[in-house]
């Protein structure tokens, strides 16, 4: 009897001890990131770049360290994740390389989601580089008949798990993207677009001490920040550009119609529904 209930406590500590523990999904992409206003600086294997990009994924990681942290998982998000190496990003971190899945590993369960070099969504004005998922295949994507990009997805795909958007390193009308939708979040607005290709922008130096301040300033506020959540049904709905237009005939799963010739619309009873569609699409 004795060992039984000293099993059972060591089992609840144990559980008690994974709630407790801290750990940081961190998304990366590089359209967001001081000093990159130009296309040719956002091929994956350009060096400034790279340099660029890791020096604000590293300062992030010792905010959220320095906050209390206990593991921060980096995905190399930007462009067939072929950006970051393990040579380079900070000793603490974990990086992930490679796609995901729908789920983008969020049933890990992680305490939070930041993104670092992120872009707005499509058809914004003065935003570095603004699309939504792909600049060259889409047009514009809506969820629920409203124009969204990677924040807003992520983030409603995070909420689904219930994990909040702590913090988002990048321009400043990617900053206003998430906090259209997690008011209380953290940012760190590294440059302001001008134009698509034109920015006003931090020094590196700069947007790194900026970031490793707010990044540690969104992980205090843990438990403070609530999820995006999007309840009931949901629709995602893609406009393709004119090149990637899809074929008529084109075979499509069940819960996705065309809309008409450039248009896809996935429905789903819920947003995971809907989300998992989309990605098959």
């Amino acid at each position: 009897m004795l060992l039984k209930a000293a099993v059972v406590s060591l089992v609840a500590l144990s559980s008690a001890f994974a709630q407790n523990r801290k750990s940081v999904f961190v998304i990366t992409d590089a359209e967001g990131v001081a000093g990159v206003c130009r296309q040719e600086q956002v091929e994956p294997t350009n060096a400034e770049m790279q340099k660029l990009l890791t020096g604000e994924i590293n300062a992030a990681v010792r905010g959220f360290f320095n906050a209390g942290a206990d593991e921060v998982i980096v995905w190399d998000g930007h462009d067939g994740s072929r950006t970051l190496s393990a040579l380079t990003i900070h000793p603490r971190a974990k990086l992930i390389i490679g796609a995901l899945g729908p789920s983008m590993l969020l049933e890990r369960k992680y305490s939070a989601v930041a993104f670092i070099g992120q872009h707005a969504r499509a058809n914004r004005s003065a935003a570095v580089m603004a699309h939504s998922y792909s600049s060259l295949g889409y047009q514009k994507v809506l969820m629920n008949g409203k124009e969204v990009g990677e924040v807003e997805t992520r983030a409603a795909l995070a909420g689904w798990f219930g994990v909040p958007v702590i913090f988002l390193a990048g321009d400043q009308a990617a900053a206003d993207d998430l906090l259209a939708i997690v008011p209380d979040a953290e940012v760190a607005v590294v440059k302001e677009g001008l134009g698509y290709y034109s920015c006003l922008s931090l020094s590196a130096e700069e947007a790194q001490k900026l970031i490793e301040e707010k990044a540690a300033a969104g992980l205090a506020k843990l438990g403070r920040i609530r999820p995006y959540r999007l309840e009931g049904p949901v629709t995602i709905e893609t406009e393709y550009s004119t090149r990637s237009t899809p074929f008529p005939q084109a075979p499509l799963a069940p819960g996705i119609e065309r809309v008409d010739a450039r248009k896809i619309r996935c429905s789903g009873r819920d947003f995971m529904e809907a989300w998992t569609l989309w990605n098959m699409r």
